[in-house]
C-alpha cells in the first residue's frame, strides 16, 4: 500500500469514520430546553410553518442547508461504482460546502430503476432543503435530471460537474485569453470530451463571447460534424459543417484546446500544431491530457492549466460552488440561472488581477503571485472568494428577478 493511500484510508477512518456529523445549535440541557425543542414547544413553529411555508426559514435550517445527491454513475475518473462507493465524495462535498461557506449540507445516494425514479426521489425530499447540489451523475441522464429537477423544484438545483467546471474553466479561460492578447470572440477552440463538463464549459464561454462556430468537439470518435447520424441533442449542438475529422485535423491554428476526457491523449506534437500564444486547460484528473512538463518543453508561449494542485492554475470547483450556494440561499434564490453564473465568472476571475494577500502565499508555501501566466485563477483559500462571489451572485439573483427576498443590508461586509 503506498503512502499516500493508508493516509487517506487513514484519514476517512479515523477518529471516527467518515468527515461530516451532525452538531447541536440549540442548549437541551434541561428540561425546559427539550420542551421547547420537542413536545411540546416544537408545535408552535409548526403552526407558523403550515400557516405559511416561507417560515420554515425562519424557523428550521432550511435555508442554510444544502443536499449534495448522487447516482454514483461518475465518480470522479472512476467511473460508475454505484451509489454506496460514491458515498465518500458526497461527504467531502459537503465538508467544503462547510469549510468554505459555512453551509451545512448532507449527502444522499440514491439506489434506482429508471431515470425517472430518481428525478421523483430527489424532487419529493427537496422541501427539506435550502438548495440541491448534484454530483457525479453520467451523461445524457444528468442534463435530463438537472432540467427536470429545476422545473419541478423551488430551490436551486445545480450539477456542480456541469456548471462549477464551466464557470472556473471560463473565469481561467477569459484571463487567460487576456494575458496573451487575444478575444474570446475571435478564438478557435477545440474540446476535447463531449460528456456533461465538455458541453457545460463550451455553452458558458459562448454566453461569455466564444462563437459557437469556432467550436470544435470530440468524442471518442472523433470529431462531432453535421453528417454524423449517431449524436444526442447535446452533442448536436456542437456539430460542425466540417471535413475535419481527427484532433489532428482541427488543432492545426487553434488558439484553444480544453480537454475534460482522459489521460495522455494531446501529444506535444499535437500542442505544436496550435497556433502562436495557445491557451491549454488539460483538465483530466488525476492525469491530465498532457504532462504539463512536456507541454511546455513543446511550447515556450503557452498558457496550461490542469486540474491538479501540483501545477500552477488549477481548475477547481471549490473556487465556486460553496460561494454560489451561499449567495442563492442568502437571498432564497428559485434557481441558480445564467446571469448568477456569468456573475460568479466575473468575481472570481477579478479576483486573480488583484495583489494577493499574504495569508494565501503563505497557505500556497511560495512567496510571490501575480496575474499572468502562471496565475490566472484564485487560490481556493483565498479568503476573497466568499464575499466577493456571494455577493456578486446574491445580486444577479435579485437583478434578475429569481431572489425571494432581497439582498441582505451591509452583505458580505
Amino acid at each position: 500500500m503506498s503512502d499516500f493511500r493508508e493516509q487517506a484510508l487513514h484519514y476517512h477512518a479515523h477518529p471516527v469514520p467518515g468527515k461530516i456529523s451532525i452538531e447541536l445549535t440549540k442548549p437541551a440541557e434541561t428540561v425546559k430546553d427539550l420542551a421547547l425543542a420537542y413536545s411540546p414547544g416544537v408545535a408552535e413553529p409548526v403552526r407558523e410553518i403550515a400557516a405559511d411555508p416561507a417560515n420554515a426559514y425562519k424557523y428550521t435550517g432550511k435555508g442554510n442547508m444544502v443536499a449534495v445527491i448522487t447516482n454514483g454513475t461518475a465518480i470522479l475518473g472512476l467511473g460508475n461504482l454505484g451509489p454506496l462507493a460514491s458515498k465518500p465524495v458526497m461527504e467531502g462535498k459537503a465538508l467544503l460546502f462547510k469549510r468554505f461557506a459555512g453551509l451545512d449540507s448532507i449527502d444522499i445516494e440514491v439506489k434506482h430503476r429508471t431515470t425517472e425514479d430518481f428525478i421523483n426521489t430527489v424532487a419529493n425530499i427537496a422541501d427539506t432543503f435550502g438548495g440541491i447540489n448534484l454530483e457525479d451523475i453520467k451523461a445524457p441522464e444528468c442534463f435530463e435530471i438537472e432540467k427536470a429537477l429545476i422545473e419541478r423544484c423551488s430551490i436551486p438545483v445545480f450539477h456542480d460537474d456541469q456548471h462549477g467546471t464551466a464557470i472556473v474553466t471560463a473565469a481561467g479561460m477569459l484571463n487567460a485569453l487576456e494575458v496573451q492578447g487575444k478575444a474570446i470572440e475571435d478564438a478557435i477552440i477545440v474540446c476535447l470530451g463531449a460528456g456533461a463538463a465538455a458541453v457545460a464549459c463550451m455553452e458558458l464561454l459562448i454566453k461569455c463571447g466564444a462563437l459557437r462556430e469556432h467550436i470544435y468537439m470530440l468524442d471518442r470518435k472523433g470529431v462531432i460534424h453535421t453528417r454524423r447520424d449517431d449524436l444526442n441533442e447535446y452533442k448536436q449542438l456542437f456539430a460542425n459543417n466540417t471535413d475535419k475529422r481527427t484532433l489532428q485535423d482541427v488543432i492545426e491554428d487553434a488558439d484553444v484546446f480544453v480537454g475534460v476526457s482522459g489521460p495522455n491523449l494531446l501529444a506535444p506534437e499535437d500542442l505544436k500544431l496550435m497556433a502562436d500564444r495557445p491557451v491549454v486547460f488539460a483538465c483530466s484528473n488525476p492525469d491530465p491530457e498532457i504532462d504539463p512538463q512536456l507541454a511546455h518543453a513543446a511550447r515556450n508561449d503557452l498558457i496550461m492549466a490542469t486540474g491538479r494542485s501540483d501545477y500552477p492554475n488549477q481548475v477547481n470547483n471549490v473556487l465556486c460552488f460553496p460561494f454560489i450556494f451561499r449567495g442563492a440561499l442568502d437571498v432564497r434564490a428559485s434557481e441558480i440561472n445564467d446571469e448568477m453564473k456569468i456573475a460568479a465568472v466575473e468575481a472570481i476571475r477579478s479576483i486573480a488581477k488583484e495583489p494577493v494577500p499574504t495569508e494565501v502565499l503563505t497557505a500556497a508555501g511560495i512567496d510571490k503571485l501575480e496575474f499572468g501566466a502562471k496565475y490566472i485563477i484564485p487560490k481556493p483559500m483565498d479568503p476573497r472568494l466568499l464575499p466577493r462571489i456571494a455577493k456578486a451572485v446574491a445580486q444577479a439573483a435579485v437583478d434578475s428577478g429569481v431572489a425571494q427576498i432581497d439582498m441582505p443590508e451591509n452583505y458580505m461586509t
